[in-house]
């Protein structure tokens, strides 16, 4: 079958489609588990070091598991860590039918869970690229951000329906049929070509430093994903403020949090469409950079000053619907300079950079609505500018955040767009 047929791609659509509802299901289970930590907590920071857990051994670990990543089986790996991972989900379900599931468990398994996904997330990423003609790595970067779209739309309201009809348990046991599909699709009928110039004798940590010693010479790719690290920053500051912004607000509650994540969901899809059918841009870098700056100045914006629910969704209608193509042109700048024979240790030492600031961005979330903007709030008297901003009552301090971040997303895209490294990777595309 000739590479461009699109039969070529049926490889890449089964692993791509059944590990797409397994993370359907975690994400869902991800989710059903902030809303019982935030209803027992009532703490934005309780909530968000459920990220925190989750993030750190990703990013402290990433480095080494992409030099063994680049070393061992990528099936058996992926498998192995799938595996794993949902042995944690099982453990919190047992926790759960014996009510005696408490926070710390949480921060525990999802450590643990996180821990899988460093080493399974790389080993991923070189079966894309092993499994896709090289015409067809913007089709397949558009696939990816559609399922990443469905699942940010359908996971929340999915979860929040489970949830309250079958309680944590029946959410929990949604993900474990999901899981079980994708693991027995990828044993039976995936089947990845060997990795080409795989080193097995080369010790782990000179094997890791390889992803860092590219990353050093090739300065475009190292400093994209410096701009993508500090727009994760204000991303995960988002991200940990939204829950006490969404539940707490007159207008706000669980269905508040549900939707405006489902229309950025759906606004995801929408672009992942486009991102799946567009033509190659002339200039990738600017879309990469136009989407963003897109996105950091409108969501915010909307959430710290708009005072009802529809202005909430617009919000994330725009904020959500440049970010596929944003991905799909960045997974082609990437995936098309990189060797494949590096790419576990380069993806792994991106993953290290660019994603150290998610857990250091949902700390300060958290810490910042509950120790500093929340405080400051309740001080406010009726007819202040705080007041005319933001209103008054639990809540209106997590708005005064999002308005800081407003600006500070701005400012990183403007900075950045600057940055002649970045926009040379046009010349070698």
């Amino acid at each position: 079958m000739k590479p461009n047929h699109p039969g070529s791609l049926r490889p890449f659509l089964i692993l791509w489609s059944t590990q797409s509802l397994s993370t359907l299901g975690s994400s869902m289970t991800a989710f059903a588990l902030v809303l019982w930590s935030y209803q027992t907590q009532g703490s934005a920071l309780s909530t968000a070091l459920l990220s925190v857990c989750s993030y750190a051994p990703y990013v402290a670990m990433s480095i080494f598991a992409g030099a063994l990543s680049d070393r061992w089986d990528k099936k058996r790996t992926m498998l192995f860590c799938d595996t794993l991972a949902a042995l944690c989900t099982l453990v919190v379900l047992a926790l759960a039918e014996r009510g005696a599931l408490a926070l710390w468990h949480l921060y525990l398994v999802n450590a643990l869970s996180g821990l899988m996904n460093t080493v399974q997330q790389p080993a991923a990423d070189v079966a894309v690229t092993l499994l896709t003609p090289r015409e067809h790595f913007q089709r397949a970067g558009g696939l990816r951000s559609l399922s990443y779209s469905l699942n940010n739309m359908l996971s929340p309201v999915l979860a929040t329906g489970l949830y309250a009809f079958a309680g944590l348990r029946g959410v929990i046991l949604f993900d474990l049929v999901t899981f079980c599909v994708a693991f027995l699709s990828l044993l039976l009928l995936t089947r990845l070509p060997s990795a080409p110039g795989q080193k097995e004798a080369e010790p782990v940590l000179r094997s890791a430093r390889a992803g860092l010693d590219y990353l050093r010479r090739e300065r475009g790719v190292l400093d994209i994903i410096l701009f993508l690290a500090a727009i994760n920053l204000t991303a995960s500051m988002y991200n940990a403020a939204l829950p006490a912004l969404a539940l707490t607000r007159p207008w706000g509650g669980e269905h508040a949090l549900g939707l405006v994540q489902s229309v950025s969901g759906t606004a995801m899809l929408a672009g992942s469409l486009a991102a799946s059918l567009l033509p190659a841009p002339k200039s990738r870098v600017r879309v990469i950079c136009n989407c963003l700056l897109l996105a950091m100045s409108t969501e915010n914006f909307c959430l710290a000053l708009g005072k009802n629910l529809p202005v909430w969704c617009v919000g994330a209608a725009l904020g959500w619907v440049g970010i596929p193509i944003m991905n799909a042109n960045l997974d082609v700048l990437v995936r098309g300079h990189v060797p494949v024979e590096l790419q576990g240790r380069v993806f792994a030492a991106r993953n290290t950079l660019q994603f150290f600031t998610i857990p250091v961005g949902y700390l300060l979330g958290g810490l910042l609505v509950d120790s500093l903007f929340e405080p400051l709030a309740a001080r406010m008297e009726p007819g202040s500018l705080w007041a005319l901003l933001f209103g008054l009552g639990k809540g209106s301090g997590a708005a005064g955040l999002f308005l800081v971040l407003g600006f500070l997303g701005v400012l990183t895209c403007l900075i950045f767009r600057r940055d002649r490294h970045i926009w040379s990777l046009e010349d070698k595309s």
